[in-house]
């Protein structure tokens, strides 16, 4: 063992918040009220996310993370805790635990407001003195929601692969984003990257040349998540077009979150990058089908559904 992790073992370094989820029929337009329909606190964070998603597939996964002094600390590992996850790096900062505010619409849209509280402890000097876990990983997943010099110092100690989530996409050193195996990110915040690394050069139209400009930018693997439409894959092997399953939606938030904790725990037991998005994709259509992010993440006693071939 690396660091005092297992062998395969999973590394997450990221957000953990509380959900604040209101349901409502349409969107808001901007100056407008509406009713909502039901409002529900979960645990949530895209880190935290990401590190329920895999433990439940059977990953070992730590958890680097922050949350606050407050009531809203215990609520917001539950569900890290009750997937076995390990939490005893996880650090309780003054201050509120990060909130999420998610907004989803009749046909399962979601809009999200993040207000980052204990997550914003979690820069560089933080994530340092976890340098033993960083470093013993077989897998590192990172995320947009802590302070870019913690994404860096990960980064910089980790010796397995990295898989970086870029969500949201923050101003972050071009280098650390080179080195991704893999990046992933969803069409907008493609393209919203791309705007950031090639300084007004052009950004081009559609999810396939998002993906050829990021690995020709020097990448080294890109996934480009597409919702009910699946993802792209591109590494050495090859670029490939991944579809999902046909499911009913219910809620997307967590999706994607569920996508790279499935993603990052086949990376962690050796799996290619394309069979370890074949999966994820299978992984994240589960999740849309109920409510709630970690919540509506599958175990391994749960049937994913089938890809129509």
């Amino acid at each position: 063992m690396l660091g005092n992790l297992p062998a395969g073992a999973v590394v997450v370094v990221g957000s953990i918040n509380l959900d604040q989820i209101v349901t409502v029929g349409r969107h808001p337009q901007p100056g407008e009220t509406l009713i909502g329909t039901s409002m529900t606190l979960l645990p949530g964070g895209k880190g935290a996310n990401q590190a329920v998603a895999a433990a439940r597939l059977g990953a070992s996964v730590t958890m680097i993370g922050a949350v606050g002094d407050d009531v809203h600390a215990t609520a917001a590992t539950s569900l890290l805790v009750g997937s076995g996850v390990d939490v005893s790096r996880v650090a309780t900062a003054s201050g509120p635990t990060g909130l999420a505010i998610v907004t989803v619409d009749s046909t399962g849209e979601n809009t999200i407001v993040v207000v980052p509280g204990a997550n914003a402890s979690m820069d560089g000097q933080a994530v340092e003195t976890h340098a033993d876990a960083v470093s013993g990983a077989a897998v590192v997943v990172l995320q947009g929601e802590i302070p870019a010099t913690g994404i860096s110092a990960a980064m910089r100690l980790a010796s397995g692969r990295v898989v970086l989530n870029l969500a949201p996409v923050i101003d972050i050193d071009p280098e650390i984003v080179r080195a991704a195996d893999p990046l992933v990110v969803n069409e907008h915040e493609a393209g919203l990257l791309l705007t950031q690394l090639v300084h007004g050069d052009s950004v081009p139209d559609g999810d396939g040349g998002l993906v050829a400009a990021l690995r020709l930018w020097g990448i080294r693997s890109v996934v480009l998540t597409r919702g009910a439409k699946g993802a792209i894959c591109s590494d050495s092997s090859g670029t490939y077009e991944v579809p999902a399953p046909t499911v009913t939606a219910v809620d997307s938030s967590g999706a994607g979150d569920a996508f790279v904790g499935a993603l990052s725990g086949a990376l962690a037991e050796g799996s290619t990058l394309l069979a370890a998005v074949r999966n994820a994709v299978r992984v994240g259509a589960f999740a849309v089908q109920s409510s709630g992010t970690q919540s509506s993440y599958p175990t391994l006693n749960d049937r994913l559904p089938e890809v129509n071939r």
